[in-house]
């Protein structure tokens, strides 16, 4: 079934643009548990509390800070806020190209679907094979509601993913925690011991089927959820009418002959051109977190090979 798209824009590599709809790649199939006020069985909602004192605040005496030290804010107007969001624009921007065994699973965050539109099929598939033939993924920046994200740009089956990715100071370092010396010699592990553990994962080993696995719990809920409506334990609350769709946001990209795009690009160094309507992040760009920060080693936890994309 068709989604709708979450945003629309276009890849930017050198002087080549893509233009893309973003689709969630993913759905909430999760329990969400409502509150309901026993007496009546209407919802119920969040209160603001004074943490404090308990008491309800109004929305007007609500205002927005940050803790600088315990107990101590400092508070920003809405206007500071709003000024140091990232400037919008519609360019999945492509900062640089990396092995796709470079970027540990840890950073992955949410993945979502990239679909050619406006015309932008050929140029699609000249990404996506590039990044295949090449065994490369593509870091890049996106602007999505006002938040800047770090992404990574991955060919799988047919089309292209875009994953979020955590910044590098979101990820913890090992510091800290209480683990073995690496090395099985090391661990006080013996080579009969280890021998014997890769035997037992060759045993178990199997392709990688997403429908053999379920959530028992979710199971378990719905199915006595489907009982309760069986046995006539259905309530009825009202339900308030859902707000029409926003118009989808306009966006034209016109394709250029490729080869003299890819020529000019690669006379340039491949340096993608600043979009005209963004003024850059302020600051200290996070965006580095990956090239200048030094990575744990690549393992076969690391690697966002095709196969392992499918």
């Amino acid at each position: 079934m068709a989604t709708r798209a979450v945003w629309r824009g276009a890849i930017s590599f050198g002087l080549v643009h893509v233009p893309v709809a973003l689709h969630s790649a993913t759905v909430n199939t999760g329990l969400d548990f409502d509150w309901l006020d026993k007496r009546t069985l209407e919802p119920v909602g969040y209160k603001r509390i004074n943490k404090n004192t308990g008491e309800e605040i109004e929305p007007d005496n609500v205002i927005k800070g940050i803790e600088y030290d315990k107990g101590r804010y400092v508070v920003l107007t809405d206007e500071e806020i709003r000024a140091a969001y990232p400037r919008v624009t519609q360019t999945i921007s492509i900062d640089s190209f990396v092995p796709n065994t470079q970027i540990p699973f840890i950073y992955l965050e949410r993945p979502y679907y990239l679909e050619p539109i406006n015309k932008g099929e050929k140029v699609y598939a000249l990404l996506r094979d590039a990044l295949l033939q090449t065994k490369r993924v593509g870091v890049a920046r996106v602007v999505i509601q006002n938040k800047q994200h770090l992404a990574v740009l991955v060919p799988s089956g047919p089309g292209l993913v875009l994953n979020l990715l955590r910044w590098g100071d979101e990820i913890r370092s090992w510091e800290g925690l209480d683990l073995p010396p690496e090395g099985a010699k090391a661990a006080g592990v013996s080579e009969k011991e280890l021998a014997m553990a890769k035997e037992l994962i060759e045993d178990m080993t199997g392709r990688w089927d997403p429908h053999q696995f379920t959530d028992s719990f979710k199971d378990e809920i719905l199915a006595l959820v489907e009982r309760k409506v069986k046995a006539g334990q259905l309530h009825t609350v009202a339900q308030p009418e859902a707000a029409d769709e926003e118009a989808p946001v306009p966006f034209g990209a016109q394709i250029l002959d490729l080869i003299d795009l890819l020529q000019r690009s690669l006379r340039q160094g491949g340096a993608a051109p600043t979009p005209p309507d963004s003024d850059g992040p302020k600051g200290k760009s996070r965006t580095r977190a990956l090239s200048h920060k030094k990575e744990p080693e690549p393992g076969p936890d690391s690697d966002l090979r095709r196969n392992g994309a499918r």
